[in-house]
């Protein structure tokens, strides 16, 4: 079996291929290609994958390319990963929403906009690339942000072979299994909702439901990403939150926040970055790993460490370090590996992935792509049905929704006019004026990208 990253020159590409080695004996993954079209950070960040995964399953053959065909060509699965415009197009995205008081953050509102206004073409790119070239029946995970609209609009240009996913939810159920001393793998979660925007109805851990036991629980709020929100929020809505919804329910807080911070979270990231890849660039990784990774546990647990805390006020106090022969639970591989594990296993079984609604959740459209527990049967995703949901939860949800449906009519026919009114229903815009100044200031910023936009 081949895998194929699309995106393997990105700093988190020892995490792919930890999590990918230790399960390719198991799920016959026999060659993996890291591709990118960044050669400087392939050969860093790509070798230093290939080292992990060489010390994990040296049977495997691991490829590096800048040659999106050969990556493409015969793979079985496909993951996609970019970041077209890299980390400084980012801070301009947010930078640009902060000016005008609008939230800024590349997944959640304008600036996740801006960032799939570069991404969609070259996604669709690589998405002909997968029909003619790799195997009949390939299936591509996209991790691309946003996912949401990304995902939304990748389906709507009629690529039903992509899947949208996140490892936010996977991640917050094993802080559960943590919290409660539990194995990987026992906590399960019915959640419903879109990507980043999503609401656990319940969680089992071991089959029995915890999921108010876990709201009342006091050591939750310090020890999971329940951290982010208050008690009470939480059992007005019925539900566990997504850690993204602190966006919308502390709109005004997070904004602030990150004005009075030093740093947004682009300038952090885009700063640890190129500290990290100038000192990575000074070591010959294969020569001297050990001391490259050293270089790399450093910088990364700073990352990791300031997650969200411009925006919440709340840092992370952890020390990082990266093993590559310890088990995890495979960050966003991890997603794409337990649906490629049950479908070889043959047996139906149940994950969360961002699919078509198809009446799984009342008020929204069939062709409405939601973030979802589904069942995962001969090869195809079939999400579970919800019916009708809490009326307030549902209320934001299809405000994002419309407003991911406007977006993807935007940027599929490149409208300037849908790009507006899609900004203009965005519960964190939510103005027409806004949205028209945003709208004109992100076609300039992208303007090397949004060639034909009227």
């Amino acid at each position: 079996m081949k895998l194929s990253v699309i995106g393997g020159g990105g700093v988190r590409s020892m995490f792919l291929a930890k999590s990918i080695a230790q399960k390719a004996q198991a799920l016959g993954i026999t060659d993996l290609v890291f591709m990118d079209n960044n050669e400087k950070k392939l050969n860093i960040y790509g070798r230093m994958a290939q080292a992990v995964a060489a010390r994990i399953n040296p049977e495997i053959r691991f490829t590096l390319t800048a040659d999106a065909k050969d990556a493409i060509s015969d793979a079985d699965y496909v993951i996609t990963t970019i970041r077209v415009g890299e980390d400084d197009m980012r801070v301009k995205d947010e930078r640009i929403a902060l000016s005008m008081g609008v939230l800024g953050q590349e997944t959640t509102g304008a600036a996740g906009f801006s960032f799939a206004m570069r991404s969609v073409d070259a996604l669709a790119g690589y998405c002909e690339m997968v029909r003619q070239y790799a195997k009949p029946g390939c299936k591509v995970f996209n991790f691309t942000n946003p996912a949401g609209i990304v995902s939304q609009t990748l389906r709507d240009m009629g690529y039903d072979f992509t899947y949208g996913i996140c490892d936010a939810p996977s991640g917050m159920l094993r802080t559960f299994e943590k919290l409660y001393g539990a194995p990987e793998g026992s906590a399960r979660g019915e959640l419903y909702g879109l990507n980043h925007l999503s609401y656990f109805k319940s969680v089992t851990i071991g089959g029995r439901d915890v999921l108010n036991e876990i709201i009342e629980n006091d050591r939750a709020y310090t020890e999971t990403d329940l951290r982010y929100f208050e008690k009470s929020l939480l059992r007005e809505r019925h539900a566990i939150l997504n850690e993204y919804l602190y966006y919308f329910y502390y709109r005004e807080r997070a904004v602030a926040n990150i004005l009075a911070a030093p740093q947004t979270r682009g300038e952090q990231i885009a700063e640890i970055n190129k500290k990290m890849t100038a000192e990575l660039e000074q070591i010959d990784v294969e020569k001297d790993f050990d001391k490259a990774l050293a270089v790399f546990e450093h910088w990364y647990g700073e990352r990791e460490n300031n997650y969200m805390a411009a925006e919440s006020g709340v840092k992370r106090q952890t020390k990082w370090h990266f093993d590559p022969f310890e088990k995890d639970d495979g960050g966003y591989a991890g997603v794409a590996l337990k649906f490629m594990e049950i479908v070889q296993g043959g047996a139906p079984d149940s994950m969360i992935l961002c699919v078509p609604n198809n009446g799984a959740v009342e008020g929204l459209l069939d062709s409405d792509v939601v973030e979802i527990t589904c069942d995962i049967a001969g090869g195809e995703a079939i999400p579970h049905r919800f019916g009708r949901v809490d009326e307030q939860n549902l209320e934001l949800i299809r405000r994002v929704k419309i407003y991911e449906r406007l977006g993807s009519e935007a940027i599929r026919t490149k409208s300037r006019t849908k790009a507006i009114e899609a900004l203009t229903l965005h519960p964190l815009v939510a103005s027409y004026s806004l949205a028209t100044a945003l709208t004109d200031a992100y076609l300039e910023h992208n303007k090397a990208y949004t060639e034909g936009w009227k």
